[in-house]
């Protein structure tokens, strides 16, 4: 049991939670949401002890273990296996012990710690560690490769899976699924249903907190609420409160209207009709969340160029990847105007080679890449937030893609993203994850692209600002290709799927729960071809597998080396480029007596701008081409 008994708490002059008195039971399953900066991390640290209540108490049982999610994990030479071990420490210190008890030769003590082993579970800990690392998509050949091997994000994985291993009573996971594809999350959500202790969840994702949570805790103006039942039954619950005001009714009614108007627009249009259908599955959820959201500060559109072009890209017999590794053959698709296309497949499979040869930076190593006359592309990717120039402002950043644009224009767009007086001129070195998220995605949509390439774009947002674009999209009127893991966002702004797996693309013809099932049966049958090859191989010539995985492990040699200095110089490149950032900055610069400074400082800028995407290119191609490697190896083994 955890109660919170007139539970006050304020960071520097604001109140974040004032007079809580709550109970949650043990067992419960409770998903935490709010506003961003509402005190949701804030009541973790609460629980943790690691920050101290203004007023009021937090009382946990007696004897219950906490178990959190650490926000960063530091590259180490530790294995990942050894690392997720770890997390277990009662277990750890069992075997130092018993080393040592071994080594002196005592055996009574010996046999005692043999029995604590036992009683810890240790004796199938490693197996659990592992299967936590596959089920978050690790591949076999990975689990005893260091940390240090691995990216932030992947790292973070690591991170989760040791938060799982921890034995715990009690369960705090912060924004677990941000750095997760949609097939370790499915993965992930199932743990957590068979978890037997007290959870506690923060995620914007509305639909693993409708799978995974029997309670939702609101904090909102400082007061704690507590819901039964899962995210959409709170979302309705709060929806009918709000929608007693008759300025709520007002909005839902007008925002209705609106939509309708373009759904008889464009009904009988051939190539409007699937938008129009769109429009149509929106107004059905209507009635459930436009009453939540009237206290949303996000409301903006997704502009489309005026001219486009059909089609506005195609891909025809081409050969996607790198001259050492092609990922995906005989690709061959094409994106008309208005069509929404979501990609699904696992993680490795070439999800990344095919947008980044949509986008252009990875040209094709055969067939043909051909691009519509007026094709405009918008594209967002996580990756995007590091190139924002913080010592800018979200004004500035738009002044400088539109320099004759009026004050009041720009003001009025970014505060449909949430920017609102002085925070248009905050600067970005002080803005969180999600505000991050926010402006970068606005830059995008100032440039009025008609395709809209979206990698993982709801990373850091939190539910209204995923709303907002969920809405957003349904009313863009240009072409969208989205990656991402958010299902709801995918059932609200996709149309047709492509499935990217085994070096193909093509069109996935079901929805999410068709294709979850495919991953079950595509996981048993490669289980099945596991066990037949073994079999073979234990009959055959175990040598040439031997040979082959030799040749692989050679292989990937040189790609490391190729990765490493590819990110070193990325670094140098993107340091050089937040200098001229810096000093485009500068208001003076942009005198009339610095017009030729000016003009040097920008073209530099562009130049910088073109590297960093080259060698970002030029890692990911590295990256993908040894993943690919590694799962062959996973595959031998």
């Amino acid at each position: 049991m955890i109660a919170f008994r007139q539970l006050a708490l304020q960071r520097g002059t604001r109140r974040l939670i004032e007079n809580a008195d709550l109970v949650l039971h043990e067992g419960h399953k409770v998903g935490i949401v709010g506003a961003n900066g509402a005190g949701k991390s804030s009541l973790f640290a609460l629980i943790r002890g690691e920050l101290g209540a203004d007023a009021g108490s937090v009382e946990i049982a007696g004897g219950k273990r906490i178990a959190h999610m650490a926000q960063e994990v530091s590259a180490t030479d530790r294995a990942l296996v050894e690392f997720v071990l770890d997390g277990d420490t009662a277990l750890r210190e069992a075997e130092r012990e018993l080393a040592a008890a071994q080594a002196s030769g005592e055996t009574t003590r010996e046999a005692s710690l043999h029995g604590r082993i036992e009683a810890l579970d240790g004796y199938t800990a490693r197996a659990r560690a592992e299967q936590l690392l596959a089920g978050l998509g690790f591949a076999q050949a990975d689990l005893y490769r260091p940390l240090a091997d691995f990216s932030g994000g992947w790292r973070m994985r690591v991170g989760l899976a040791r938060t799982l291993f921890t034995p715990s009573e009690i369960l705090l996971l912060d924004e677990p699924t941000n750095h997760l594809d949609l097939d370790a999350l499915v993965w992930l959500e199932q743990w957590l249903v068979r978890y037997p202790g007290t959870l506690m969840l923060i995620s914007h994702d509305r639909d693993f907190l409708d799978a995974v949570c029997d309670h939702i805790l609101h904090i909102d103006q400082g007061q704690l609420v507590l819901y039964r039942g899962h995210y959409s039954a709170f979302e309705r619950v709060r929806a009918e409160r709000q929608a007693q005001q008759q300025a709520a009714l007002e909005k839902q009614q007008a925002r209705r209207a609106e939509i309708e108007r373009f759904v008889d627009r464009f009904r009988a249009k051939a190539t409007k009709a699937r938008q129009a259908q769109s429009r149509l599955k929106m107004l059905e959820r209507m009635e459930h969340i436009a009453a939540a959201r009237v206290d949303s500060p996000f409301r903006f559109r997704l502009p489309c160029a005026d001219k486009t072009s059909s089609p506005l890209l195609s891909l025809d017999q081409a050969s996607l990847g790198y001259a050492e590794r092609i990922i995906l053959e005989n690709v061959k698709v094409s994106l008309l105007p208005g069509e929404r296309i979501g990609l699904l497949g696992p993680n490795g499979a070439g999800k990344s080679t095919l947008i980044k040869t949509l986008i252009g930076s990875l040209p094709p190593q055969a067939g043909r890449r051909t691009a519509g006359d007026n094709l405009a592309v918008g594209y967002f990717a996580q990756h995007q937030l590091e190139h924002l120039d913080i010592t800018a402002t979200p004004f500035t950043h738009v002044q400088r893609l539109s320099p004759t644009a009026s004050d009041q224009s720009i003001r009025d767009f970014l505060g449909g993203f949430g920017f609102r007086g002085d925070d248009v001129f905050g600067d970005v070195s002080r803005f969180s994850g999600g505000e991050k998220a926010r402006l970068a995605l606005s830059l995008v949509a100032w440039e009025k692209p008609n395709l809209l390439l979206l990698d993982e774009p709801t990373n850091h947002l939190d539910l209204d600002m995923r709303e907002a674009l969920a809405e957003a999209l349904a009313e863009y009127e240009g072409a969208v290709v989205i990656v991402s893991h958010d299902r709801h966002l995918l059932r609200a702004s996709v149309d047709t799927f492509w499935r990217v797996a085994e070096g193909r693309v093509e069109p996935f013809d079901g929805d999410l729960d068709d294709y979850h099932q495919w991953l079950k049966s595509r996981e048993a049958s490669q289980r099945q071809a596991a066990r037949q090859e073994k079999s073979g191989v234990e009959g055959g010539d175990r040598k040439a597998v031997r040979r082959a995985a030799a040749e692989r492990r050679e292989q990937m040699k040189p790609l490391r080396k190729q990765r490493d200095a590819a990110e070193k110089q990325l670094e140098t490149a993107q340091a050089a480029l937040a200098t001229l950032e810096a000093q485009l900055a500068d208001p003076t610069l942009y005198e009339a007596s610095r017009k030729e400074e000016l003009t040097r400082l920008v073209r530099e800028q562009g130049e910088r701008q073109t590297e960093v995407e080259s060698l970002e290119g030029d890692w990911l191609a590295a990256e993908e081409a040894l993943e690919a490697l590694e799962a062959e190896l996973d595959a031998a083994s």
